[in-house]
């Protein structure tokens, strides 16, 4: 075979040279790789000083002392899974801190005795290690949803529910199951808390402090409050003000756990959250839209702010989630009832179409004084609607109001927010008192007290700026404020 070929011109075209021979004498040279970054370390910024000018006075805070007895130990981090049987996950909080505290209520032995925190999520932290790394359980809850007899029960003539009423009624709760993994993920030293006292902050003493905040938001969700980050609210209606609009502002408490020069402190200070105006839900949808009565109602509007919101139907007492409006009023729309036939044999079942009206006056006989004309509350789902009469329903406590205040609504907001010092220092210590810190299982195993007293620091009352006046003098304010009547401003010195 030819190693040239004559190319278009003419030319000969060589191939390649074969490379060159390396001497055995050559050792190689290894490339030294770059050094792993290390990951960036954020801590808050060290304060360098303290400050001397001005008159010392004593203030008190809105800090409490917190004592910590023990700090050798570990909060062990756990990532959890709550699932229901077919595998879907549970989304819900509230779900979930039910399923955590039954698996602690069913597995106690199993989980060596532990106390949890749980944030209702992904996350549960525990006091040293559970028995294993990783843990699985099944256990089963009451369905709340499921044990409420709809409004449109089957009752035959004689006023007694039909036998499959009767079976719900003898087993008024349906239980569902649920899979939850707890696997470890990380564990936390104690001691991060007293080195971030001593000014050597870290990672794991910011880490710490979100631990002992999960106990207090856990503490708080056990009591029935409402949780908004770490601020937490009571049902209690002296807590309420009303703002228009049905919009309720309802007064609570933060509490967080914070580091200063004098040690570790808990923060407790005001908070205040918009609620929907709980009670009658026609009552709020007349305030909301500011109408004289339920018939001047826009249906529309009322359908799209009532969605979601959870309801309390009388006489039974039971809690359902709305989930929307009857396409007709209470006294055009109709539902299938199922009842016994008259002439037939036992067990014999026809369905009967029936207004929701008649059958709530009827054969429940609950007078309806003014929802016949007035859609129906839909609790239902979409293909199986449950209709209950708009007078019968009212709304539950401590329901988040997400949407934009009006600027009438802010202004009352801002002026029935303001608190005097010394009635705000009665709201702070109460609201400790109420909390019952000390009897919470985590901050006890890990050995820390809080003081019911506020804390005592030492402030400075700083001089006035020095004002000169067109004639020279000095001029110096009087009861905290200048009065520059007849007078010339020339200069400003600090």
């Amino acid at each position: 075979m030819d190693l040239f070929e004559p190319d278009g011109s003419g030319s000969l075209d060589a191939l390649p040279p074969p490379p060159p021979v390396v001497p055995s004498n050559v050792v190689p040279v290894q490339v030294e790789q770059e050094p792993a970054k290390k990951k960036v370390t954020r801590v808050p910024i060290a304060r360098h000083g303290l400050g001397s000018k001005g008159q010392k006075i004593s203030l008190l805070t809105n800090h409490f002392k917190v004592n910590v007895t023990s700090a050798e130990g570990y909060f062990f981090h756990y990532s959890v899974s709550v699932s229901y049987e077919d595998g879907r996950r549970v989304t819900g909080k509230g779900s979930g801190r039910k399923v955590i505290d039954r698996v602690q209520e069913t597995y106690g032995s199993e989980l060596a005795g532990k106390d949890f925190a749980y944030d209702g999520e992904k996350s549960l932290f525990t006091v040293g290690p559970l028995p294993r790394n990783k843990l699985e359980f099944t256990v089963v809850l009451e369905d709340v949803s499921s044990n409420r007899n709809n409004g449109n029960a089957n009752y035959d003539d004689t006023g007694s529910p039909h036998e499959s009423d009767r079976k719900r009624l003898r087993r008024p709760y349906q239980t569902k199951a649920f899979k939850v993994e707890i696997s470890f993920a990380a564990k936390i030293p104690m001691q991060a808390i007293a080195n971030a006292l001593r000014g050597q902050e870290s990672e794991n003493s910011q880490e710490a402090l979100r631990v002992l905040d999960i106990v207090l938001r856990q503490h708080a969700a056990k009591q029935g409050c409402l949780l908004v980050r770490q601020s937490f609210f009571h049902n209690d209606p002296k807590s309420f003000v009303d703002l228009g609009g049905g919009v309720v502002g309802c007064r609570g408490f933060h509490s967080s756990f914070r580091t200063t020069q004098s040690g570790l402190s808990l923060n407790v200070d005001v908070s205040t959250t918009m609620i929907i105006q709980p009670g009658p839900v026609v009552d709020f949808l007349i305030a909301n839209q500011n109408v004289r009565d339920p018939f001047s109602l826009d249906w529309s509007k009322a359908k799209r702010m009532l969605k979601n919101l959870r309801i309390k139907a009388s006489p039974s007492n039971q809690e359902y989630k709305i989930t929307g409006l009857s396409e007709k009023p209470c006294k055009e729309q109709m539902f299938q009832l199922k009842q016994k036939r008259q002439n037939g044999g036992e067990g014999e079942i026809e369905p009967v179409e029936i207004t929701v009206y008649e059958y709530f006056v009827n054969h429940r006989g609950i007078e309806l004084r003014y929802s016949g004309d007035l859609p129906c509350i839909n609790v239902g789902k979409p293909k199986r609607p449950t209709y209950i009469p708009l007078e019968l329903c009212s709304l539950v406590s401590l329901q988040r109001y997400t949407k934009a205040l009006s600027g009438l609504q802010r202004a009352s907001l801002v002026e029935k927010s303001r608190q005097k010092p010394q009635e705000r220092m009665s709201v702070l210590s109460n609201a400790l008192r109420r909390s019952k810190y000390d009897s919470e299982p985590m901050l006890r195993s890990c050995g820390i007290s809080i003081s019911g007293n506020f804390t005592q620091v030492e402030g400075r009352v700083l001089p006035a700026p020095k004002l000169k006046v067109g004639n020279g003098e000095d001029f110096s304010p009087r009861n905290g404020r200048w009065n520059f009547n007849n007078k010339v401003h020339v200069c400003l010195y600090f």
